[in-house]
């Protein structure tokens, strides 16, 4: 049967009726969403923050930990009149400071509805006691827990980074994850692992009644939400050795990085001047006076300092020239006071000549490194410089220069290895030879690392001829680091040709005084640190301190750079200090043979050198 025009409009209405029907039915019944949306205002939702996940050192010592404290919350559409001398009483302001705050929400109540909105942050439990006691006089007022960092080590405040309460370009950034009021990592680690160590917040429900009070919980609590802590993360730093090592570099600006070969861990990482870490827990307070402070204490400069290597980029040269064949251990090469080209010279420290290439490294020769550099951009075997330029670099960046390593730490810089396009751009292509660019063989002119790069350097000689990247964040049970942190990442060089290179490094340390080894004063009995200094030029002051080490020489356990700014030479300050923090970690405490050499290091002060560049 036809149905008519008449009864398919009928079917029509009642088909469309039955939808928005069964809508309103799932809207209103079978869902809450609608309902309980934070912007009814017949609802209130009351925030339950998470406490933030712990951080521990590789032997379970909390390096960050939590404590309670409380923000005073208002709802200004429910405030009546109070006593504010009173409350500025309880709470320790002025009465200024609560008119003002007052003022700021009427003329803003309009947007703020009745939401309730932060009047104090982070009041201390005892003076928030003050406040709970005298509460039912201050209608519209409470507090709101929350959990605070605290520091219970000083491991280094650019290490750990602070937290802070969201601005509006990080609210711009994650609008799905935050909104005002709320707080994440801003530097270091707690900026690294913000995902893992924030948590998950949770609500309760209150409802309102028709006068705007509130009267009870919103169906018992059912529907509230319990917040989620955040995960413990475990990192691979040593406690007690970053403190070591940040005791040593008091008063002294540059970086030292320590790192263990056989994973990549990252034992200790100072940048110095840094933020003491009772700075973190009241970041806000201390940040015009940390952003004034002329040494730049939030510079990291283990991660983001770009410097001259200096004399410990040999070992790079000399390993290069070693796979390339143009020079064996056993080559001897001349050097009168440094390496004499046409009329130019580049010069260096007096010592017997010839050497061969053991005692190039012991004694720090930098003639024979402008042999071995030149001998490989001039190598025959390449059809050009640029040839020859492009493979030497290739070579320099498998020991990881040149790039980010990849660290899982923020904000790592990658330095800078130029190219033949560098300089055909700044001589002009065909205006330029080994000797014009014979400064890279010492780890001077345009080469730019950061003191990671170097202590990644120390670790790959150590582990004979490969690395890990080095991380700050260990495998824990409810955190996995990314599986590249476990693979091998080997050099172009082959690896038999690192023994010869480690044996000019141990030669260096433990020749003895007066053999003409340049870091004797690094030596310790019984450890047998492998090390090599050096002195980068500085053309704004003193050259700066280098030197890197590890130990033992068989089986390694510990890689340390350490880069002293205007320190001079690298056995004045820089040897000293990673040669300490080696003997502490090996043996857990300096010998009495080493007690004046520590004590000149934890009493040295070069800031008023870095200042003035005198």
């Amino acid at each position: 049967m036809k149905l008519n025009r008449q009864n398919r409009l009928l079917i029509g209405l009642c088909t469309a009726a039955a939808i928005l029907i069964a809508r309103l039915f799932s809207i209103q019944i079978i869902k809450d969403k609608y309902k309980t949306d934070a912007s009814n205002n017949s609802m209130v939702y009351s925030i339950i923050y998470p406490t933030r996940g712990i951080i521990h050192d590789r032997n379970g010592k909390i390096l960050v930990g939590n404590k309670v404290a409380y923000d005073l919350m208002v709802t200004p559409k429910e405030v009546e009149e109070f006593d504010t001398l009173a409350l500025a009483e309880i709470l320790e302001v002025s009465p200024d400071f609560i008119k003002d705050k007052m003022d700021e929400f009427h003329r803003n109540r309009r947007r703020i509805g009745y939401q309730s909105v932060v009047m104090l942050k982070q009041i201390e439990p005892q003076r928030f006691m003050k406040f709970a006691e005298l509460a039912y006089k201050f209608p519209g007022f409470r507090g709101q827990a929350r959990s605070i960092r605290e520091y219970p080590f000083n491991a280094g405040g650019n290490l750990l980074g602070y937290v802070s309460e969201v601005n509006a370009k990080y609210l711009k950034d994650h609008p799905d994850e935050y909104r005002a009021g709320d707080y994440a990592g801003m530097t270091g680690i707690e900026a690294a692992r913000e995902k893992e160590l924030r948590g998950e917040k949770g609500y309760n429900i209150w409802l309102r009644n028709s006068r705007n009070k509130i009267e009870s919980r919103y169906r018992d609590g059912e529907l509230d939400k319990e917040a989620v802590p955040g995960n413990n993360i475990t990192t691979t730093i040593d406690a007690d050795l970053q403190h070591y090592g940040q005791l040593l570099m008091k008063n002294k600006v540059g970086s030292l990085v320590a790192i263990e070969p056989s994973t990549g861990d990252i034992l200790a990482m100072v940048s110095s001047p840094g933020i003491d870490v009772d700075m973190l827990a009241d970041f806000g307070q201390h940040y015009n006076d940390i952003l004034s402070n002329p040494y730049k204490p939030m510079f990291n400069r283990a991660v983001q300092a770009p410097y001259p290597p200096g004399s410990v980029f040999k070992l790079v040269n000399g390993l290069i020239g070693l796979q390339e064949e143009v020079f064996t251990p056993q080559t001897m090469y001349p050097c009168s006071m440094g390496y004499h080209f046409g009329k130019s010279k580049l010069g260096c420290h007096a010592h017997k000549s010839p050497i061969n290439f053991e005692e190039s490294i012991m004694m720090s020769c930098n003639a024979y490194y402008c042999y071995i550099l030149r001998s490989i951009l001039e190598n025959k075997r390449f059809g050009s410089i640029d040839e020859a330029m492009d493979t030497w670099r290739e070579y320099v960046m498998s020991f990881g220069f040149g790039q980010k390593l990849g660290s899982d730490f923020p904000s790592e810089l990658g330095g800078f290895i130029p190219d033949s396009k560098y300089y055909n751009k700044y001589y002009r292509k065909g205006g330029w030879k080994a000797t014009t660019v014979i400064s890279l063989s010492i780890g001077q002119g345009e080469i730019g690392c950061t003191p990671l790069h170097l202590a990644n350097l120390c670790a790959t000689i150590a582990n004979r001829g490969f690395y890990y990247i080095p991380h700050i964040i260990k495998d824990s049970e409810n955190v996995a680091i990314d599986p590249k942190y476990k693979e091998r990442h080997y050099t172009k060089v082959d690896t038999v040709h690192f023994p010869k290179v480690i044996n000019g490094m141990y030669r260096a340390v433990n020749s003895g005084f007066g053999s003409g080894g340049t870091a004797s004063i690094a030596a310790v009995k019984g450890l047998d640190i492998c090390g090599k200094t050096g002195t980068a030029q500085n053309p704004h002051g003193h050259d700066h301190s280098v030197f890197i080490c590890f130990a033992p020489k068989d089986n390694p356990r510990i890689a340390v750079a350490a880069y002293v700014e205007n320190g001079g030479f690298g056995a004045t300050w820089a040897a000293p200090i990673a040669s300490l923090l080696t003997e502490m970690y090996l043996n857990g405490e300096i010998g009495e043979d080493r007690k004046a050499l520590e004590k000149r290091m934890l009493e040295g002060n070069l800031l008023d050198r870095v200042k003035t560049g005198k």
